[in-house]
């Protein structure tokens, strides 16, 4: 996972996010790129994410918020209305209002309609509220309610944040590719966090990659070099259609031609090799053509 860090993390709950999402290097972890306070400017109103994370799969607006004080039982989730743990309201640290899934759903839904003014609509936005209590706390949701394009997770450990990613990756297909992150990114005014087209790729985000949408970015050296890679790459292959590989014993494979150095030596022997072959193919051919004057039919 690539984590791209806007702004320091101010809150425990981004400081683990990110802890978490740093940690998923092994091949077996979720793959994506993660940007971390980032926000956007729609409709009239500022929208600031504690977190979005891309992955080739899917798009996830994160809510990360902790709790400040023990509370152990059951957190009840209604659809609207607060939070209570066992009856009391929950110790949030976060000061803003709604509560953690309100401002999840408005993040989302805005990032949703801005993406689709971009002919990205088509992939759907999830939202998550991930909820870290403190160390040693014994905590369970308790839902009122079913939305696939919303969820709540308690955060002790990294765990159950993956285990989300793993289930998304599972129920959805391969919707989000390389220039289609390097288009939110530039959107959403980030372009100097966007990954090189390689790191992308590396992470299972497809292509093709259109290198234009780095330009102006501090990668744009690095989509340039992919390109001319792969532009070399398809010059090789077309000229490897139609080259004749020369054998070990050719002239010019045991006496080659060195850039920069002019060899009389290597030049003499080479030309002397050359003559001798065509000496040598001439004296066969004559024996052929002799022998099947001599000994052939008529």
């Amino acid at each position: 996972m690539l984590v791209r860090v806007q702004n320091a993390a101010g809150t425990n709950a981004e400081r683990a996010l990110i802890d978490w999402l740093r940690a998923w290097k092994d091949p077996d972890t979720p793959h994506g790129v993660a940007t971390i306070n980032c926000s956007l400017f729609h409709q009239d109103r500022l929208h600031q994410f504690d977190a979005v994370v891309w992955t080739p799969t899917s798009c996830v607006v994160i809510e990360a918020e902790a709790l400040v004080a023990r509370q152990d039982g059951v957190l009840e989730v209604p659809l609207n209305g607060p939070w209570t743990i066992n009856g009391t309201p929950a110790a949030t640290e976060g000061r803003d209002r709604g509560t953690p899934l309100e401002r999840s759903r408005e993040h989302t839904f805005a990032l949703q309609s801005w993406l689709a003014a971009r002919s990205l609509g088509q992939r759907a936005v999830h939202g998550l509220a991930l909820i870290v209590p403190l160390r040693g706390a014994e905590l369970r949701i308790e839902q009122a309610w079913t939305d696939p394009s919303f969820d709540v997770v308690i955060g002790d450990d990294a765990g159950r944040l993956r285990h989300y990613f793993d289930v998304l990756a599972e129920e959805e297909n391969f919707l989000w590719t390389a220039n289609d992150v390097a288009v939110a990114f530039r959107g959403l005014g980030i372009l100097p966090y966007l990954p090189a087209p390689q790191d992308l790729l590396n992470e299972g985000f497809l292509g093709p990659i259109d290198i234009t949408l780095w330009h102006g970015g501090p990668n744009q050296a690095q989509a340039e070099a992919y390109a001319e890679e792969l532009a070399q790459t398809e010059r090789d292959a077309q000229a490897s259609a139609f080259t004749i590989e020369a054998p070990w014993y050719s002239p010019w494979k045991l006496y080659p031609r060195e850039a920069g150095d002019l060899d009389l030596g290597r030049t003499f022997m080479r030309t002397l090799l050359v003559i001798g072959m065509i000496i040598g193919f001439a004296w066969v051919l004559w024996f052929v053509v002799t022998a099947i004057s001599t000994y052939g039919p008529g």
